[in-house]
């Protein structure tokens, strides 16, 4: 079973066998296949129309089998890689352990963002960003730049205590659970973080920063979290709903998986802890 543990508690092999699979999936043209795919989907999902991945309640079962799609290609790399979580209500600054030369790297430079430390260093193990915003191929970050703090525990607490999943009208405008934790509304939780690392995470190519995957897998646990604290709170909606993905309908680009499939994460991996 695969265990997904706080980045902050992996050993120095674990973060380079982490590190290698992502080069790897990187020269075999893999991983840019998977930041076509969110660039595509956060393009096209809109508060008035067709929305699967992103501002609908099947946020967090879109992306939950888009991490699990990700863990596996890993995974063929080398087996015993699981994807680490950030808990950033903790590691709140640019000098947590993640963005270590050893790990992830830190901060952009000041007069162009770009990283030059680290594996994902345009001088390093060629981590040329090809599925682009603009013409730079370089990976670009601005910690706390866009936004100065980051999520604190007590407002992910909040969110966490909200016992409604969803409700209309099922976009960026909605009420519940969800919504905060995606962060279009309330605190602001998975948006801010998003502006606060900056640079490629701070658009829709965002997976062209490892941390994307870090940052999601904690979001994922939050959503864990709450399905424990709140077990007679189904997802929703359930069936007939407009331009949103019900309970049973197939998520797109799959074809193949609801987000009733989605609901028990330890089919696929646990947590290293549930609280």
């Amino acid at each position: 079973m695969t265990v997904r543990k706080n980045q902050s508690q992996l050993t120095a092999d674990e973060k380079r066998r982490f590190v290698n699979a992502l080069l790897a999936l990187k020269r075999d043209g893999r991983y840019d296949a998977f930041v076509s795919t969110h660039n595509d989907f956060i393009m096209s999902d809109t508060d008035n129309g067709d929305r699967v991945g992103h501002r609908s309640p099947s946020f967090l079962p879109w992306h939950r089998r888009f991490l699990i799609q990700f863990e596996e290609a890993l995974q063929s790399v080398d087996p015993s890689v699981a994807l680490p979580y950030w808990d950033w209500t903790t590691d709140r600054t640019p000098a947590a352990s993640l963005w270590a030369p050893d790990f992830l790297g830190g901060t952009g430079r000041s007069r162009d963002s770009q990283v030059t430390d680290g594996a994902f260093a345009s001088s390093g193990n060629g981590w040329r960003i090809n599925v682009r915003v603009d013409g730079r191929d370089f990976l670009r970050r601005s910690l706390g730049a866009g936004v100065r703090q980051l999520p604190t525990k007590a407002e992910v607490d909040s969110v966490l205590a909200m016992s409604t999943y969803d409700m209309p009208p099922w976009n960026s405008a909605s009420d519940g659970f969800r919504n905060h934790l995606e962060g279009w509304r309330g605190v602001n939780l998975h948006n801010r973080v998003h502006v606060w690392v900056g640079g490629h995470m701070a658009t829709g190519a965002s997976p062209n920063d490892p941390v994307f995957w870090l940052h999601h897998a904690y979001v994922d646990r939050l959503w864990t979290q709450w399905q424990s604290r709140h077990p007679n709170s189904p997802y929703l909606p359930t069936s007939n709903t407009r331009d949103v993905v019900d309970l049973n309908d197939t998520m797109r680009p799959w074809g193949n998986v609801t987000p009733a499939d989605m609901l028990d994460h330890t089919r696929y991996y646990t947590y290293d802890t549930a609280a």
